[in-house]
């Protein structure tokens, strides 16, 4: 028994296992950077006690591209591995190369009669954190604990020979140390040379002296934590990321980052002034090396969208994610795993209605502590706001709990999010700040405080029978929303499609839609929400919910209540717009409407002043009644199509209408001349007898002839003038005789 003791004590070190990738694409200090999949692994595994090398493991990888793409390896990659572009293609994905040689780990090592650890050697930080963990994130790859944990061999060497500079190849610790090559491992035929270097490095150590010691390990989950305003927060360790999905979580911003540790409670969602998610977070790190290696994830994706990475400062986040809310604190401190957001509660809501919601239904959830997990953000007089945050104690309950998603308390479809300790200390901290409910005031108080579309343009009413669509492209137009609707756009009311503008008068990327019924506008957003929208090459998820004529009015009217109708630039008759200086202009009565509605028309009204042909959107900056929102009324529409057919059928209509009055003018002068011109021949003809009785037919001019290319319709003569005084008198030269006869 004490030999069998001695034996395990004697063969009690893990195995040291050399991990080398090689991506597709940028190699070296650049791994990892440009998103590339990895094309090569090499596993070595080595004895630390005995300093053997026990088995070399090399697997080509298929990268999910192969198929797409007939050039796949970069030059760079073909200058650090031997490989071929048929050798890629031929091998098999990640997901089987991890899995066999997590089956040979099983087997040979953590098994049998003396069972070892093993933990993984790499070339710094770059082949674990930035090659490995994201793209296994992004396939799904569910990596084994030994992947979470790893000695880094630049740092293991500078901490032995106290190197005075830092090491940044594997080329510069050969250098360093002047080595030769090993005679024992030339037999071994390596397809990266530099595993060669690497595992001659690690074997001069061990026979040195060196223990490995300095263990870092991979947080894979982000742990929530707490952030006062009064904390001091490094700024060598914050990035800003910009282009997040909207309903991304904390955990979702986390998994991007993934392979770099997040400091606790480390993710702060940043709200607009509105209260919603604006598609950008501060991330806080543990430290700097970690904050460096994020900013490289610049522009790496989420599903279709890349995402922006650029240096924050300390007081940023603490700005975003601090708080000093005690019922906050109290709130966060005892400890759940998973915070959820719900909006649009009865603002008569209780916390056992809250509890009822989540324990009801074929799978229900139960709130961490009870009603006291149950926090309702309030008014600083005490009123609700139809918000709240939930606590939930495992991981496994957020999936049950968003799984009710948009059902019902009452009459009332409630919103569910996952949220994060800061985006509650955000929220607690603004629902109590008085000037967050402040109506806000123009920014040109020369503008009147108007709505920017007459009010049978915007509906009204509480009926949900509109439908909200946000994330549209910025190139988007009213033809790309009814294609993305499809089937749901024929219960498209007519001039029912709203696209919103900002203060500068650029796309916002949402769009009101008015539908016939609620029961239409309930199945659109039920049926597109989350769906893409396709725009050439790009496309992008939509998020479309159901809203009512309040929430629509609201914001299209920038939240100023109706008064007098105004027309938009876009809507208005002629002369209800002044071109100078882009002010609208107050009409006493309702102007009558550019496309037919249900109510009767108003009576005409002289305009004030003349008005431009067209009106470019840039003038709907001309408008900043609300700091977010603006409706680009141009644009106001039941679909662009539609619009040009009516427009060619008007102006069709105008054309033959205009043709036809024309010639019945020219006809009727004609006719007219004809008859004059007649009695004037028949007077000359008996003047010129009397003067040249010889001849005198021959002098007189014939009378004037229909031209062939008037149409032969029916209009009766003009009776003839009384006299010569009457009429006017038309220059016309007859070229027969001595003297010029003016004809009538």
């Amino acid at each position: 028994m004490e030999d069998a003791a001695a034996k395990m004590i004697v063969h009690s070190s893990p195995y040291l296992c050399l991990f080398y990738p090689v991506t597709a694409g940028l190699q070296g200090t650049a791994l990892g950077s440009d998103e590339e999949e990895i094309v090569l692994i090499v596993f070595v595994l080595i004895d630390p006690d005995s300093n053997k090398v026990v088995n070399v493991l090399q697997y080509v990888v298929k990268p999910r591209t192969a198929d797409i793409n007939e050039n796949i390896l970069s030059e760079q990659c073909l200058s650090e591995a031997k490989l071929t572009e048929a050798a890629v293609k031929a091998a098999e994905p990640l997901e089987t190369v991890l899995a066999k040689f997590e089956s040979y780990v099983r087997t040979f090592v953590q098994s049998g009669d003396r069972p070892r650890g093993m933990i993984f050697v790499t070339d710094g930080q770059l082949p674990l954190r930035q090659c490995l963990h994201p793209e296994a994130c992004s396939k799904n790859i569910q990596l084994s604990e030994f992947y979470e944990s790893f000695y880094d061999l630049r740092k293991e060497f500078s901490s032995f020979y106290h190197a005075a500079e830092e090491m940044h190849s594997i080329r510069a610790m050969v250098e360093y140390l002047g080595m030769l090559p090993n005679p024992d491992l030339e037999p071994i035929e390596f397809q990266a040379e530099d595993v060669r270097n690497m595992l001659n490095l690690v074997l001069r150590l061990i026979a040195d002296g060196h223990k490995f010691n300095q263990l870092e390990v991979i947080t894979v989950r982000l742990e929530p934590g707490i952030c006062s305003k009064n904390e001091e927060v490094d700024s060598n360790c914050v990035v800003r990321a910009r282009g997040l999905p909207w309903q991304s979580s904390d955990q979702d911003i986390a998994k991007f980052f993934r392979g770099l540790n997040v400091a606790k409670g480390g993710v702060a969602l940043c709200l607009s002034p509105q209260g919603r998610r604006n598609g950008e977070a501060l991330v806080r790190f543990v430290n700097q090396e970690h904050r460096d290696m994020a900013m490289k994830r610049h522009k790496h994706h989420i599903n279709n969208r890349y995402i922006e990475v650029y240096k924050a400062s300390g007081d940023d986040f603490v700005n975003v994610a601090g708080g000093s809310n005690n019922e906050a604190q109290a709130f966060l401190s005892k400890g759940g795993q998973v915070i959820i957001r719900m909006r649009g509660l009865p603002y008569d809501c209780t916390a056992r209605q809250v509890l009822e919601f989540f324990d009801s239904g074929n799978n229900p959830c139960s709130v961490l502590d009870g009603e006291e997990g149950v926090l309702f953000v309030k008014k600083p007089d005490g009123r609700a706001t139809g918000d709240a945050f939930v606590l939930f104690a495992q991981e496994d309950d957020a999936t049950a709990a968003l799984g009710k998603h948009r059902e019902l308390i009452g009459t009332r479809y409630i919103e569910l999010f996952r949220s994060t300790t800061a985006e509650v200390q955000q929220v607690l901290n603004r629902s109590m700040d008085p000037k967050t409910y402040e109506q806000q005031q123009p920014l040109i108080a020369q503008i009147p405080q108007v709505p920017l579309l007459p009010q049978h343009i915007i509906t009204s009413g509480t009926r949900k029978d509109c439908i909200r669509l946000r994330g549209l492209l910025y190139e988007a137009l009213v033809e790309h929303i009814l294609e993305f609707l499809g089937e749901h756009a024929k219960n498209i009311v007519f001039q029912g499609v709203h696209m919103v503008y900002n203060a500068q008068g650029q796309p916002s990327g949402e769009a009101f839609i008015q539908m016939d019924s609620e029961q239409s506008a309930f199945l659109a957003a039920q049926q597109r929400h989350n769906r893409y929208m396709v725009f050439g090459k790009k496309q992008r998820y939509i998020e479309v919910f159901q809203c009512s004529g309040e929430d629509m009015n609201l914001v299209l009217t920038g939240g100023i209540p109706a008064q007098k109708v105004l027309t938009s630039p876009g809507m208005s008759p002629p002369g209800a717009w002044d071109a100078t200086n882009m002010l609208p202009l107050r009409l006493t009565e309702a102007p009558a409407p550019l496309w037919p509605v249900s109510s009767p028309a108003s009576p005409p009204m002289a305009p004030q002043r003349a008005a431009p042909s067209a009106l470019m959107p840039s003038a709907a900056a001309a408008f900043p009644h609300h700091q977010m929102l603006l409706l680009n009324p141009r644009l106001a529409m039941a679909a662009a199509a539609h619009y040009q057919q009516q427009q060619q059928h008007q102006a069709a209509v105008a054309a033959a209408q205009a043709h036809a009055h024309a010639q019945v003018a020219a006809l009727q002068r004609f006719k007219s001349l004809q008859m004059m011109n007649a009695q004037n021949v028949a007077a000359m003809k008996r003047s010129w007898e009397q003067a040249f009785p010889a001849g005198a037919a021959a002098a007189v001019p014939a009378p004037i002839k229909r031209p062939s290319n008037f149409p032969q319709t029916a209009f009766s003569a003009p009776p003839p003038p009384t006299n010569a005084a009457a009429s006017v008198a038309t220059p016309v030269m007859y070229q027969q005789g001595p003297q010029f006869y003016p004809s009538l």
